[in-house]
């Protein structure tokens, strides 16, 4: 996982799950939109693995 990738997730999640999907970009959206924490540690889960 690159530096960048994990900036993205810190300050702008749904950015950072850009290339793994429409629904990625969805829950992580709904979960930043519900609080910034739940949104990060969901942007890094999908960032982190690699079968999504």
């Amino acid at each position: 996982m690159s530096f960048w990738r994990v900036l993205l997730c810190i300050f702008f999640p749904p950015l950072s799950v850009l290339d793994k999907g429409c629904g990625s970009i969805l829950i992580v959206f709904i979960l930043w939109c519900l609080g910034w924490i739940p949104g990060t540690i969901a942007a890094l889960i999908i960032v982190n693995n690699p079968n999504r």
